[in-house]
């Protein structure tokens, strides 16, 4: 065999793996189920330091405001463009807030309904059998009350803000590459549920990328016959992860922003500061000169007889 024809066997022998490698079922390729990726956002939202008194916070709904569907160039597409699942992922970013030293007592009010109607069975409950001791049971305790309540959503979804490629061959070997990006802004409030007041607002975006790289090699292996090999992969950022980060971006945002407007307090004040700085720094471009007032002893996520708007 010549050293070309030995080549041009080798090279079938390889497309032929790569076509049994397509035919081969999905679960030789399945992976065992893990936890969510650890992003930078989530590890900067545990490592804010500790607040001076935890917060009480509700989510009631944290919805899709886009109304856009996911886009395509080919034929109508119904499934939309973004999660929608914001709330769970907000209370998820409220819960990682601090690690160990966490920042809100997150209340549960997106499913506030049906927490309602288990409470109203166990009142039933209570109120016609007796307890071990042959006494009534006791009253079900209160729900408890927040003091703020964090409202917002997914505002924006563009597509394909910005596209390119590149591509080059050389006597039929190849290659190029496409790229999309596309964006996705969220924003989040804090309301004073005891004034109505919109303490914080915070916005926050993140870009989605998608790229596809190719190759390709035409030779000639005969005076006529062509031998052609394509390859080629595409990768596509998780929208979700993608709101994710923003969401958990925007949480680390309002934090910092509600301290430096003096709405809640860190335990470590010198060390509060120094973040809040930084913070500033990124999200303004310069380190303002004046800092904020001293922070009330008593912010709006307290229960207690004082004001919930920050005042006493």
């Amino acid at each position: 065999m010549s050293p070309r024809s030995f080549r041009a066997a080798m090279a079938a022998a390889g497309l032929l793996t790569l076509a049994a490698c397509g035919t081969t079922p999905a679960t030789m390729m399945a992976e065992s189920p893990t936890f969510g990726a650890r992003t930078e956002s989530r590890d900067a939202l545990r490592g804010l330091p500790a607040p001076a008194q935890r917060l009480d916070v509700a989510v009631f709904n944290f919805q899709d405001q886009t109304g856009q569907h996911r886009p395509n160039e080919n034929f109508a597409e119904y499934s939309f463009a973004v999660t929608q699942g914001g709330a769970s992922i907000l209370i998820n970013a409220l819960r990682d807030a601090g690690g160990a030293n966490r920042w809100f007592h997150v209340l549960e009010r997106n499913r506030l309904a049906d927490l309602l109607q288990e409470r109203q069975i166990i009142r039933a409950n209570r109120a016609e059998h007796l307890g071990a001791d042959g006494q009534p049971l006791p009253p079900l305790a209160p729900l408890r009350n927040a003091g703020i309540m964090l409202t917002g959503g997914i505002i924006g979804y563009d597509s394909n803000v910005l596209t390119g490629g590149a591509g080059a061959s050389f006597l039929g070997i190849g290659g190029s590459t496409e790229y999309r990006r596309d964006n996705v802004s969220v924003y989040l409030r804090a309301v004073s549920i005891a004034s109505g007041e919109v303490l914080v607002s915070v916005t926050a975006d993140k870009t989605i990328y998608s790229v596809a790289l190719q190759g390709l090699a035409n030779r000639y292996v005969g005076w006529n016959k062509l031998l052609q090999i394509e390859g080629g992969v595409t990768t596509n950022e998780p929208r979700q992860l993608a709101v994710r980060q923003a969401i958990e971006k925007a949480v680390h945002g309002m934090i910092l922003d509600g301290a430096d407007k003096g709405y809640w307090r860190f335990a470590d004040e010198a060390q509060g500061r120094a973040m809040i700085e930084d913070y500033l720094a990124t999200r303004d471009g310069e380190v303002p000169a004046v800092v904020s007032a001293e922070a009330p002893q008593s912010g709006p996520g307290t229960t207690s007889g004082t004001r919930q708007d920050g005042r006493s």
